[in-house]
């Protein structure tokens, strides 16, 4: 058994000397217990210096880039876009309201000051000269795009509203909301009514979509409404699935708005809802479309959806096909369908007229990557007459 008191052994075999004599011993260097000591002193300096360049910082101006620690447990960078003291008041005692700039401005969220990396924060830039030295090294077609992307749905608004809307949205004013038995973070800015600012959660009732300020009032509200169904008339019923309508559009678009609810994404209704509307448009003998502007999301779901029908369609059929029988055939108009096809790098104007080339390997790469289709539609089960005009 081995002495606990056994001195460790130097390299060359030796025993280690005394550590305050080796530190006097002529040219002998050190060990490591004097070596610590100085990495020690080095380490406090420079937590001290940290320290002192953290709190100097503190309070964060807005506008300041910072890297922060997300719900993935990772740190992506940040753009400081408000401020506010919590209840303590101390220098350190607020909260940011941070734009992930990798994601998108749905995700913006207040945060606290320990989920930030005060190490990696850079001082606030003037946004006009950032601004300019960003748009000289975009392309043309990338400017455009973020143009189109900061104008989209306000077409009506000038240069100065726009910054004013932009300005009075950017921070969300419910966190969160809960319906049924779900409780559902918020994506935006809405515009409630004034007596609403102080609600972080708003309470909905699942059925007539009132909103109260407390669970006391929904409970209360929820002992008397009697609404267990969306207005209008089912037109649609498959299984636990129903579809209700009062439909008419002055703009002849068949669908006005999608909106799946958090809760039931990802299952399907989405795709589901964009397949109803355009077998209306076949009942009807029209074409449709949905109504402009489209979101990002929507977009996206449309634009898989018009490339599913449109290429299985291409796939099957032999010889040439135009657009507007591509557009007969599926209720999509003209517009969306070359759009999509132009997307897909599948269509070619050749003199004075466009053109569809359709390699059978492009098309079954593109059907790939647009996913599959939601819940089908039973059109057998569809009980609806169009709507017809008055005159």
């Amino acid at each position: 058994m081995g002495s606990i008191g056994t001195p460790p052994r130097a390299e060359n075999g030796s025993a280690n000397p005394n550590p305050a004599t080796a530190a006097c011993d002529g040219d002998r260097k050190p060990q490591s217990v004097d070596g610590y000591h100085a990495s020690s002193n080095e380490r406090t300096l420079e937590s001290d210096v940290s320290k002192k360049r953290k709190s100097s910082i503190l309070p964060l101006e807005v506008g300041t880039r910072v890297m922060c620690r997300w719900r993935d447990s990772k740190y992506h960078p940040v753009k400081v876009i408000e401020r506010r003291r919590t209840h303590c008041g101390g220098p350190n005692d607020y909260e940011y309201y941070v734009h992930y700039t990798e994601f998108n401005r749905r995700l913006d969220e207040w945060v606290k000051l320990d989920q930030l990396d005060l190490d990696s924060v850079e001082a606030v830039v003037d946004e006009k000269v950032e601004d300019k030295v960003t748009s000289l090294k975009m392309t043309r077609h990338q400017k455009r795009k973020i143009d189109e992307t900061h104008v989209e749905g306000h077409e009506e608004l000038d240069a100065a509203s726009l910054r004013e809307h932009e300005e009075f949205t950017k921070v969300k004013n419910i966190a969160t909301i809960e319906l049924g038995r779900y409780e559902i973070e918020t994506w935006y800015f809405s515009p409630f009514p004034p007596e609403y600012n102080d609600s972080l959660k708003l309470y909905f009732c699942e059925f007539c979509l009132n909103f109260m300020k407390r669970k006391e009032q929904l409970q209360r509200h929820m002992r008397k409404c009697d609404l267990k169904h969306p207005p209008g008339d089912e037109i649609y019923r498959s299984g636990t699935l129903s579809m209700f309508e009062e439909k008419h559009s002055e703009e002849s678009y068949n669908l006005a708005c999608i909106l799946t609810l958090p809760p039931y994404q990802r299952k399907g209704y989405g795709k589901f809802l964009i397949a109803f509307s355009y077998e209306l448009s076949k009942k009807e003998g029209k074409v449709g479309t949905p109504e402009r502007p489209l979101s990002d999301l929507g977009l996206l779901s449309y634009r898989g959806y018009w490339t599913r029908v449109l290429l299985d369609i291409l796939k099957k059929h032999k010889g040439n096909i135009s657009i507007k029988e591509l557009s007969d055939m599926t209720a999509i108009k003209a517009e969306d369908i070359l759009t999509t096809l132009q997307s897909l790098e599948l269509i070619q104007y050749r003199k004075g007229q466009h053109v569809i080339c359709a390699d059978p390997k492009v098309l079954d790469r593109h059907l790939k990557a647009a996913g599959r289709g939601g819940l089908d539609v039973d059109v057998s089960k569809l009980i609806w007459t169009p709507y017809k005009d008055q005159g």
